[in-house]
């Protein structure tokens, strides 16, 4: 997957947890969770909705790795493979 594609995707799930967040305002490399103001249990139902909807395994002890919406993006394609 591509990374407009997946970045696409992840602004999604993202706005389908929050429906206040703007796409279009998150900057890439600043902390996702203080951009949008997602409590934790916000956030754990925005990962699982990854896991489920991209079919990507997330083990909670990674969870402290994915702070940023470019974190997430080369985490995510690195476990997604190529196409």
């Amino acid at each position: 997957m591509d990374e407009q594609t997946l970045k696409q995707k992840i602004l999604d799930i993202l706005v389908s947890i929050a429906p206040e967040v703007e796409p279009d305002q998150i900057r890439p490399t600043r902390t996702l969770r203080g951009q949008v103001d997602l409590d934790s249990m916000d956030w754990l139902n925005f990962l699982v909705a990854l896991h489920e909807q991209l079919k990507v395994e997330i083990p909670e002890a990674d969870y402290q790795k994915l702070v940023s919406l470019e974190d997430l993006i080369r985490y995510l394609q690195a476990r997604l493979g190529p196409g």
